[in-house]
């Protein structure tokens, strides 16, 4: 029994020393200059920032861009507790003031709400004591964006509803090229800084789940991109949602209509497609030929005009392909010796169009121009 103390002693006085020398020898090393060239210490400042942090500060950006700061024209509702004829709802006048009972003007301008109620509070603290308040916003003051992209009608809008579904129907609907996956506002903050949050619309919308609308502010900029590819985008069904364009209007080139062909404008709901057109155009199957029908359309991207040739008949029938979804702008041309003619005067055309107007514009020349424009060797038009 004695020996088997004094083992234990011993085992126990070995692991101590040993303990000694490891804590010796870590804090020996912990005050030693970092070797750069030992890859197995890495000085502390290098440490990455923790997720935490990252996490915090991301969120803190979130916050400061929804903050809602307060101007002229905002309703507020300030309910004073225990003392009922002090609650009250005032609007602030043009100056930024808000007037509160007993204590009068009180700039509130540029501040959120919690600002806004601190102050308040403290400036009833003169009149009662430990005052306790519930501020809200009842009514929030028009404000004027500006949207740029792929809308019907780009420019600066002054809007009652400060939503962004609002802002996308005032400008007239996004064009069929929009791409509401990645919608952008820009906001300018208290400091100066401009700060982006990028909204996606597609998918809730798709989902059948709530769209984020977010509230706006005066000042922002809301940027509608187009879209790079179709790939996993229902074209058809944002365009006949209500943030799309309602009706498209389409440029008819029919010569089969007799007195030497006849040029006009088709106005068809967002969504329509080929065959839609034709059944509104109420072609006389007797005297056209349906089975060559030419659709042009400017190509934004390549600042071009592209062209494809279908068969009316074939849609009609149910075949897909020959049934395209219509676009704002595009032109149909009927008539087997006009889509030759007008596939011609494309190919020869050697400038570029600037913009959509200056492809409309090429066609309504062709429209009124003489008979020679319309084919290589300048023959009169033929019957079809």
């Amino acid at each position: 029994m004695f020996r088997q103390l004094i083992i234990l002693s011993l085992t126990s006085l070995f692991w101590a020393t040993q303990a000694s020398v490891f804590y010796q020898a870590a804090q020996a090393n912990s005050e030693m200059p970092i070797n750069s060239a030992d890859p197995q210490r890495l000085p502390s400042r290098e440490v990455p920032t923790s997720i935490t942090d990252i996490f915090q500060e991301v969120s803190q950006s979130a916050d400061e861009f929804d903050e809602y700061r307060l101007g002229a024209g905002d309703s507020l509702f300030v309910n004073v507790f225990r003392f009922p004829d002090l609650t009250f709802q005032n609007t602030i006048d043009p100056a930024g003031n808000l007037l509160i009972p007993l204590v009068g003007a009180l700039p509130l301008e540029g501040l959120t709400l919690e600002e806004a109620k601190a102050k308040i509070q403290t400036a009833l603290d003169r009149f009662v004591i430990q005052p306790q308040i519930d501020l809200m916003l009842v009514g929030q003051r028009p404000v004027s964006v500006t949207i740029v992209g792929e809308v019907v009608r780009p420019g600066f809008y002054p809007l009652q509803s400060p939503q962004l579904t609002s802002a996308l129907i005032a400008a007239g609907g996004t064009s069929g090229q929009a791409d509401l996956r990645s919608v952008r506002v820009q906001r300018q903050m208290p400091d100066g800084s401009v700060r982006d949050r990028e909204i996606d619309l597609y998918t809730p919308f798709s989902q059948s789940r709530t769209l984020p609308d977010v509230r706006l502010s005066d000042g922002d900029t809301i940027v509608i991109p187009s879209r790079t590819s179709d790939e996993g985008y229902n074209r058809m069904l944002m365009a006949q949602s209500t943030l799309a364009q309602q009706q498209i209007q389409i440029r008819i080139m029919n010569y089969a209509a007799g007195n030497g062909g006849a040029m006009g404008s088709l106005a068809l709901p967002s969504g329509s497609r080929f065959l839609d057109a034709l059944t509104a155009i109420s072609i006389d199957l007797n005297s056209a030929d349906i089975r060559n029908v030419g659709l042009v359309r400017f190509d934004e991207q390549q600042q071009k005009a592209v062209s494809q040739e279908l068969d009316g008949k074939k849609a009609m029938l149910g075949d897909s392909t020959q049934d395209p979804m219509l676009e704002n702008d595009d032109v149909i041309v009927i008539g087997r010796n006009w889509v030759a003619r007008i596939t011609y005067a494309l190919n020869t055309f050697t400038q570029p169009f600037r913009d959509v107007l200056g492809f409309l514009l090429f066609f309504q020349s062709l429209g009124n121009s003489a008979a020679s424009l319309f084919g290589p060797s300048g023959e009169s038009r033929s019957s079809d």
